[in-house]
């Protein structure tokens, strides 16, 4: 019994560091469960409920948003970091895109932010 305890709180602390996207999803669902309820409370003070539906998906999208970003900012570690001799950032690239539709004569940018880069063998 004694084995096996120590192999679950040692498997806890070894999980401990994957467990940061979970952490983030999880704040994310609560948001949205939580703006959605937020959303519905606000139905209780217009006229026609019926017609402002709309607000329950507004608050849930807000929430999704408010929790993935607190649970970005919990999980996530130090913008710099030191480490055997050499500083290393942790600051994502962003760079823009631009695309060009000669059809429509439309012309879009689209910003992207590199989140993971390493090298896998």
């Amino acid at each position: 019994m004694l084995v096996m305890l120590a192999l679950i709180f040692q498997a806890g602390a070894a999980l401990a560091a994957e467990n940061a996207f979970k952490e983030t999803f999880k704040s994310a669902l609560y948001g949205g469960a939580a703006g959605g309820l937020v959303g519905a409370a606000i139905l209780a003070f217009t006229n026609k409920p019926a017609d402002h539906l709309e607000y329950i998906a507004y608050g849930a999208a807000g929430g999704v948003i408010a929790g993935t970003v607190y649970g970005v900012v919990r999980t996530s570690r130090a913008l710099a970091e030191y480490e055997d001799g050499k500083l290393r950032f942790a600051v994502p690239a962003i760079s823009p895109t631009i695309t060009e539709h000669h059809a429509t004569g439309r012309t879009n940018i689209t910003w992207r932010a590199n989140l993971l880069s390493g090298t896998f063998n």
